[in-house]
C-alpha cells in the first residue's frame, strides 16, 4: 500500500514514524522544507535566545535506514481524487492513500496592510526575520536622533494574547531589562515600550482564570502594557490603528492574533468548515473520499463526544491523531476494523517570563518556578534528534544562568538562482 503524507509537522511526523520500518506500507512524506521543526519554540528563535538548529532536524536524517520512507522536497499544488494523485511544484506523486497534515498558516483576517507589514511568527524564516528586525531597529535607533524615528523604533506592538503572544512579549521584555544597557550603552538605560493587544477579555484564552491572572500579573510587573478587548484594525506608515481609535507609532507589529487551516485545492468546498478545517468522519477520513485523510489542525471532527465543535488546534491532539491513524492504516492493510480518534486531553502550559510559567493540567493548576521546570522538561522530549536536545538544554541553561545568551547575529542571506 502506496501512502502520500503532505505535511512533515508534529501530526504527519508522527503518522511517519509509527508507520516506519512496517514494510506492507511504502510512505512518502511531502513537505516543502527539508527540515522539521518545533513551533511552540519559535518565539525564542525570533528572540535570539535558542538558535534555529535547536528545534529543526532534516527530514533525510531522520529517514536514514527507514527501508519504507521516503522525502520529497515540494509544496501542494492540486489533488486530483478521480486518479489518486497529487501535483507538487516538484512533480506528481500517485498514492493508494492520501494524508494532508499541512497544519495551519496565519490569518490576517482580511486586513491586507496588516498582511503587508506585519510580522508573523508560523515559520523558520518568520523567527529569523523577526529576529533580524529588532536587532536592526535597535542599531539604527543607536543612530537616530529624531523623536519621532526614536518612538517608533522603540515601541513594540504584539497582537494576540494566546500562549504565543505572552511568551514574545515576555521574552521580549526580559530582553530589554537584562541585555539592553549591556549590548546597547549608547541607549541609556531607558527600555522598549511593549504593548500587547488583545480582542478577548483575558490573557490565554482556553487556559483557567488563575493562568491568565498569572500571566496579567507577571506581564504587567515586566513593564508590558496589556490591552484587553481591543483588536487590531491596521497597521501602515509604521502607525498600528486600534479599534478603539488609538494610534501607536512602531514600525513592529509582531502577528500572533489566529491561524487559518491550509488550502488543500483540488477538494470539494462544501468539505470545508469553520476556519477552512476539512470534514472527518471519527477515522480522519474525508466525509465521501475513501481513500484521503486529514489530521492535526487542518481535520474539522465533531465526532468526539468531549469535543462536538471539533478539536482545539494544539499539538497534542496532532500528535495523538496520527499515532492513531498509523495504527488504522496497519489494520486497514490486515483488513480490520478502523478504530475511531478520541482526544485525551492532558493539558496546557504556557511560560511567561524567567522562571515564571502556568500549568494546567485536568484537575490541577501549578505556577512559578516549578511550573517553569515542567515547562523546559515537556518541551525538550518531542524535540528530534539526540543532539538536538542536548544543545537546547544547554543553550538553556547558559542563557538562564548568564541572562546574556550569545545569539544576536544579524544574518541577511541574499537569494540566489540555483
Amino acid at each position: 500500500m502506496k501512502v502520500v503524507i503532505v505535511g512533515g509537522g508534529f501530526a504527519g511526523m508522527n503518522l511517519a514514524k509509527k508507520l516506519a520500518d512496517y514494510n506492507s506500507i511504502e510512505i512518502t512524506l511531502v513537505d516543502k522544507h527539508n527540515y522539521h521543526f518545533f513551533p511552540p519554540l519559535l518565539y525564542q528563535v525570533a528572540t535570539a535566545f535558542i538558535e534555529a538548529s535547536n528545534i529543526s532536524y532534516p527530514f533525510r536524517r531522520m529517514f536514514q535506514e527507514k527501508q519504507n520512507l521516503r522525502f520529497h522536497l515540494g509544496a501542494l499544488v492540486n489533488i486530483n481524487v478521480a486518479d489518486n494523485t497529487i501535483e507538487t511544484d516538484s512533480g506528481i506523486l500517485y498514492y493508494d492513500h492520501l494524508v494532508l497534515a499541512m497544519g495551519t498558516e496565519t490569518n490576517y483576517f482580511g486586513m491586507e496592510n496588516v498582511k503587508q507589514n506585519a510580522l508573523p511568527m508560523k515559520t523558520i524564516d518568520d523567527a529569523l526575520n523577526l529576529r533580524n528586525h529588532i536587532l536592526l531597529n535597535l542599531e539604527k535607533l543607536t543612530r537616530t536622533t529624531d523623536p519621532e524615528e526614536r518612538e517608533k523604533r522603540r515601541n513594540i506592538v504584539i497582537a494576540g494574547g494566546g500562549p504565543t503572544g505572552v511568551e514574545v512579549s515576555g521574552m521580549i521584555a526580559e530582553m530589554g531589562k537584562y541585555i539592553l544597557s549591556k549590548d546597547y550603552p549608547e541607549l541609556g538605560n531607558r527600555r522598549d515600550s511593549i504593548y500587547l493587544v488583545d480582542a478577548g477579555h483575558a490573557l490565554l484564552g482556553p487556559m483557567s482564570t488563575k493562568s491568565q491572572q498569572e500571566a496579567y500579573k507577571v506581564l504587567q510587573k515586566l513593564g508590558v502594557q496589556i490591552k484587553l478587548n481591543t483588536a487590531v484594525k491596521d497597521f501602515s506608515d509604521d502607525k498600528v490603528l486600534l479599534a478603539t481609535g488609538e494610534i501607536i507609532n512602531s514600525n513592529t507589529l509582531i502577528w500572533a492574533s489566529g491561524v487559518i487551516a491550509r488550502e488543500a485545492p483540488g477538494l470539494p468546498p462544501e468539505l470545508l468548515a469553520r476556519g477552512r478545517r476539512i470534514m472527518v468522519d471519527e477515522y480522519n477520513r474525508v466525509k465521501g473520499i475513501n481513500n484521503v485523510f486529514v489530521i492535526g489542525d487542518q481535520a474539522y471532527q465533531t465526532t468526539d463526544q468531549k469535543f462536538p465543535n471539533g478539536h482545539p488546534q494544539l499539538a497534542q491532539v496532532a500528535i495523538q491523531q496520527g499515532k492513531n491513524l498509523a495504527e488504522n492504516m496497519k489494520r486497514l492493510v490486515a483488513q480490520k476494523e478502523m478504530r475511531a480518534f478520541s482526544y485525551f486531553d492532558k493539558g496546557s502550559m504556557a511560560i511567561i517570563s524567567k522562571f515564571k510559567a502556568v500549568v494546567d493540567l485536568p484537575r490541577a493548576f501549578f505556577k512559578g518556578f516549578l511550573a517553569w521546570l515542567v515547562w523546559l522538561f515537556i518541551h525538550l522530549i518531542p524535540i528530534a534528534g539526540f543532539r538536538n536536545k542536548g544543545k537546547l538544554a544547554y543553550n538553556w541553561f547558559w542563557a538562564f544562568v548568564t541572562n546574556d545568551p550569545t545569539l544576536r547575529l544579524i544574518i541577511r542571506p541574499r537569494k540566489k538562482d540555483i
